[in-house]
């Protein structure tokens, strides 16, 4: 990589009369004249944020040579029951009395064990009762810890400005609970890659390894956003940090109140892409701005509201949409049920239609299986492709074929490559239209394998041994 150097240039500017009068500078008489403190604030907040400990003890097979007694009585009971544990620490923070908290998911994917210690020394057990890993976040709840934590309050994140002051509160490096302060550096960063909803704060606060999933406040000790990734070429802060909006947060937190295990939002039921320069000039466009529609869902809730195929969106209730991250944050933070104005541009008109906040259909119905059997699908669990499972597996672009949703380890499956979130099209090109078509093309025995898959929205073809 190429770096390129700017020369520093100094002006040395002379001496130069000047009309207006300097201010009149005068020594601090009193204490609060010379003293600028965040104390309050992070008394305040402080409190509810934790430190999260996660942990996961690793599979191995045990030598079957350990069950031979001449074997023990030479060289003892040497291998331990389990294996070797992964381990994970981040930050939360509490957002509701009973002990919820609100992390990255992170933070804890994967993880088995979790525990939460308090700023006052007290730890306890946390389970997870809410994973979201498109939004990479996470909600725990404390284990037999009653119903009295400190809460921080949630503020709005739709109501910052760039410039407004924000404290960082986590643990970074292990090294303790930490305060950093900075500013609010941009606004609805959508390039970060961290998340299906591309939407970030952006900050100068120092974020380092281990505050994922703390919290990023404002000068009320409200929670305005989840610190969750930098920008870093050597693992430490160079002042460009992203936090994900609290607004989202609320969405999250919500759902795990209300006892779901899986957030669902609302569907629009159409293909977006991003406007660019030459189809601005196109259209009229002073500027390449808003999420144009390219294709629509049958029966969706984008045909029912009018949407058609060249309209531009350009707001959602009245927020702003730059490109289809941005509508898909406006989108994802709005509850079910009921409509929203979306403002669309259309031959040149804008037009306000009623698109309505319902979840995405399950059609067909997935039909979840597990393949058994030693062809390269063994072990692999797969369902039918729906808006529903397209969206919870973020594969929205494919529109046939079956999903894999897991893969058992040591399997025929993990052997060949076949990952979760791959799509399978078609086996020795047959088409794979249904999890039941898969079970079929299975079940022979071939010498090779001819597999169509589709994976991070790329289609390609391999053959592997029978």
């Amino acid at each position: 990589m190429k770096r390129l150097f700017l020369p520093l240039v100094l002006l040395v500017l002379g001496t130069l009369p000047c009309a207006a009068q300097q201010p009149l500078r005068v020594t601090p008489e009193t204490r609060g004249q010379i003293t600028l403190s965040y104390s309050p604030i992070v008394k305040k907040a402080q409190p509810s944020v934790v430190n999260v400990y996660a942990s996961r003890t690793e599979k191995r097979q045990r030598n079957p040579l350990f069950d031979d007694p001449i074997f023990r009585q030479f060289f003892g009971d040497q291998q331990r029951p389990g294996g070797p544990t992964a381990q994970s620490l981040g930050s939360g923070v509490i957002v509701d009395a009973s002990g919820l908290v609100i992390t990255n998911h992170h933070v804890i994917e994967g993880m088995t064990d979790v525990k939460v210690a308090l700023p006052d020394k007290r730890e306890y057990e946390a389970e997870i009762v809410l994973r979201d890993p498109r939004t990479d976040l996470a909600v725990l709840k404390i284990k037999n810890g009653g119903s009295s934590f400190p809460v921080m309050e949630l503020g709005d994140s739709d109501a910052l400005e760039v410039g407004d002051l924000v404290l960082a509160l986590g643990n970074p490096f292990g090294v303790g609970q930490t305060v950093t302060q900075g500013i609010i550096s941009a606004l609805a960063r959508t390039q970060v890659g961290i998340s299906d909803y591309g939407f970030f704060i952006q900050t100068d606060a120092a974020i380092n390894p281990g505050n994922s999933g703390g919290a990023l406040i404002d000068m009320n000790a409200r929670l305005v956003g989840i610190n969750s990734a930098i920008f870093s070429k050597s693992g430490g802060s160079i002042g460009i940090g992203f936090a994900i909006p609290v607004n989202m947060v609320k969405i999250v937190v919500a759902a795990a109140k209300g006892g779901v295990r899986q957030v669902r939002r609302p569907w629009l039921g159409a293909t977006l892409q991003a406007v660019s320069k030459e189809i601005a000039e196109s259209l009229g466009m002073d500027r390449p701005a808003g999420a144009l529609v390219a294709d629509l869902y049958p029966r969706s809730p984008a045909v029912d509201a009018g949407l058609q195929r060249g309209d531009v969106i350009t707001a959602v209730d009245g927020l702003s949409v730059d490109d289809p991250e941005s509508f898909g944050y406006r989108m994802g933070v709005r509850a079910l049920g009921g409509t929203v104005p979306v403002s669309v541009l259309r031959k040149g008109k804008t037009l306000t239609l009623q698109v309505k906040l319902a979840p995405a259909p399950e059609v067909p119905a997935r039909e979840s299986l597990t393949i058994s059997g030693r062809s390269p699908f063994g072990g692999a669990t797969v369902v039918n492709v729906s808006p529903a499972t397209t969206e919870e597996f973020s594969v929205e672009t494919v529109k046939e074929g079956v999903i894999v949703t897991d893969v058992e380890e040591n399997s025929s499956a993990a052997a060949v490559g076949i990952q979760k979130g791959d799509v399978i099209i078609a086996v020795n090109d047959a088409k794979i239209a249904r999890t039941a078509d898969l079970k079929t093309a299975s079940a022979g025995r071939n010498y090779y394998w001819k597999l169509t898959l589709a994976r991070g929205g790329q289609v390609f073809t391999t053959v592997v041994g029978g």
